[in-house]
């Protein structure tokens, strides 16, 4: 499995914007589905976005689904997050995935990870 490269994270506060970048390094015929997901301070693993690598279909959670954006640019083998309207409690470690087969949600069916930028909302 390759490690993706992400970018984006950092300190924020209530209500602002941050985006979030992921590159995929290999060959991207191989990739079926991309997605995000969210490790928050004591919580589980949290799934947020999918998007197939088409971009055709994508696919949100019910928290974040009104104030997040996933989509992709092909030429730079890159998925990004655009995120809106954060709270505090969105704070945690942002992890980009690589899927190699369908256009899951759970974490478990993604074999390439991010090493996880750290997102920081203040009150």
């Amino acid at each position: 499995q390759v490690q993706l490269g992400e970018s984006g994270g950092g300190s924020v506060r209530a209500g602002d914007s941050l985006r979030l970048s992921c590159t995929y390094p290999g060959r991207t015929y191989t990739v079926a589905t991309m997605a995000w997901f969210r490790q928050a301070p004591t919580r589980e693993l949290e799934f947020l976005a999918n998007i197939n690598w088409s971009g055709e279909r994508v696919e949100y959670a019910d928290a974040v689904k009104d104030r997040f954006t996933i989509s992709r640019n092909s030429a730079k083998n890159m998925v990004l997050l655009q995120m809106n309207s954060l709270k505090p409690e969105e704070t945690g470690v942002y992890y980009c995935a690589a899927a190699f087969a369908g256009h899951p949600s759970p974490p478990e069916k993604y074999e390439s990870w991010g090493q996880g930028p750290q997102v920081t909302v203040s009150a």
